[in-house]
């Protein structure tokens, strides 16, 4: 019996524990912190060997199959050890796609990802397919492949989670944009992060499809130099695409073939923002190419309803809006934030700095905000961009006085913004523990 180890106890681990169980594997589980209390009851539920607390060196590297955690970096001298034995170390995307015929659509990028995965999903759902929503949202792939029979799988995909791939191939995969970000565990280096995304698109062929923004210079540079074996489906919103989307005035078209064009008016959707005209591109695109009809496409983009903690608005009190964007982890997510917003803001940010450059945000902060709540352990950068340029600037250790502050600072018709641009990992165990707190501060004002 072949021996899996699983690192990392949580949502992705736990699945592949389970698929790993039901694939006849002998399975470990270890985890360096704690395992939370209903995962450890699914391990036991399923007679699962487990630690928490620890890596026992002995228990793990005698595996013939490790999965890890996308949040365990593959500098970790664990990691190391299992490369330098032959050990092949893979991601749960890999894991559980080797054991599902599904077709799937994969979806990348630096923002937008969610959105677009959320609304992909939405349009298989409403067409009738028997589909499934994974990856780095939701529910665990692979546990979701152990337990049901989806002939399709919408899945987002994070960069970490793509270094882990070996073989795995999706019909249709979407790259939403590339922005910097993550770069801490990149080496600081740019190309590093842009070829992880790019590794999406690694071993489909021509008979695969890559959905990309073609108004993204990093990806459209990288392409010209890094060629790919798919069917290139571009989307832009200021160039006419023979094959692809694009805007013309405030309609979308899209055409998978010539003189064939579906034609829906910018009003249709229910979310703002030109960054959400490309996300309704890219999941219309992703739809039509799996055979979602035309009629469908139209009727579903107008009842979708976007995804939590991205531009959520909360509440109004005293005529001052407050919304959650606790899901903009990196600069460009929070540009967009800024962009989209038509007043003036009370900029709640910080976190944990992945190696961000505040500067391309300056112009929208001179012009648009007018206080500043640091939320975070080291609010150093922050403090040295602008201090000099936003009058008051307030540093906070929690989201309740965050929230506070804000109330203080804005008036009528302000509006407070959650928008880190950060990890949120210093004060908040994920971006939806963050959101959440935000949105429960709020209630209490």
């Amino acid at each position: 019996m072949k021996r899996l180890v699983v690192l990392g106890g949580g949502e992705s681990g736990i699945g592949t524990a389970i698929l790993g169980k039901q694939q006849t594997f002998k399975v470990f589980v270890s985890d360096k912190g704690e395992i939370k209390e209903k995962y450890k009851n699914v391990l036991k539920h399923f007679e699962i060997e487990w630690e928490e607390n620890q890596h026992t060196e002995a228990k793990i590297l005698n595996a013939d199959l490790v999965m890890k955690s996308p949040g365990i970096p593959d500098k970790v001298s664990l990691v190391q050890q299992l490369m330098k034995k032959g050990i092949p170390v893979i991601s749960e995307i890999e894991f559980a796609s080797r054991y599902s015929e599904a077709i799937i659509i994969g979806i990348t990028g630096s923002n937008g990802k969610t959105t677009t995965t959320m609304l992909t999903n939405h349009l298989l759902k409403e067409a009738g397919f028997n589909a499934g929503m994974a990856g780095n949202i939701g529910n665990s792939y692979a546990k979701m492949v152990a337990e049901n029979d989806f002939e399709n799988f919408v899945l987002e995909i994070s960069s970490f989670q793509l270094d882990g791939i070996i073989d795995f191939k999706p019909r249709v995969a979407v790259i939403t944009n590339i922005t910097p970000d993550h770069l801490d565990r990149y080496e600081y280096q740019f190309k590093n992060y842009i070829a992880s995304k790019f590794r999406i698109a690694m071993n489909q062929d021509e008979n695969d499809y890559l959905i990309y923004d073609a108004d993204d210079e990093v990806i459209v540079e990288w392409l010209k130099e890094h060629p790919v074996q798919s069917k290139l489906i571009p989307f832009s919103l200021v160039k006419e695409q023979e094959i692809g989307a694009w805007l013309e005035n405030d309609t979308i078209k899209i055409q998978l073939e010539p003189n064939n064009t579906l034609k829906m008016s910018t009003d249709f959707l229910t979310l703002e923002g030109q960054h959400n005209v490309k996300n309704a591109m890219a999941a219309s695109l992703a739809g039509l190419l799996v055979n979602v009809r035309k009629e469908t496409i139209l009727k579903s983009i107008q009842s979708f309803q976007g995804a939590p903690h991205r531009l959520e608005k909360v509440l109004k009190i005293n005529h001052v809006e407050y919304i959650n964007d606790s899901k903009a982890t990196n600069v460009n997510a929070t540009y967009y934030a800024l962009d989209g917003i038509k007043k003036p803001i009370v900029w709640i940010v910080g976190g944990v700095d992945k190696g961000n450059d505040y500067s391309q945000l300056m112009p929208m902060v001179r012009e648009k905000v007018k206080g500043i709540i640091c939320l975070g352990v080291d609010n150093t950068k922050l403090i040295d961009t602008f201090g000099n340029v936003v009058e008051p600037l307030v540093e906070t250790m929690s989201m309740d006085e965050a929230v506070k502050v804000a109330y203080k600072i804005a008036g009528r018709g302000d509006a407070v913004l959650l928008s880190p641009a950060c990890a949120s990992f210093d004060l908040f165990d994920n971006y939806e523990d963050r959101g959440n707190q935000f949105k429960a501060a709020i209630k209490k004002l």
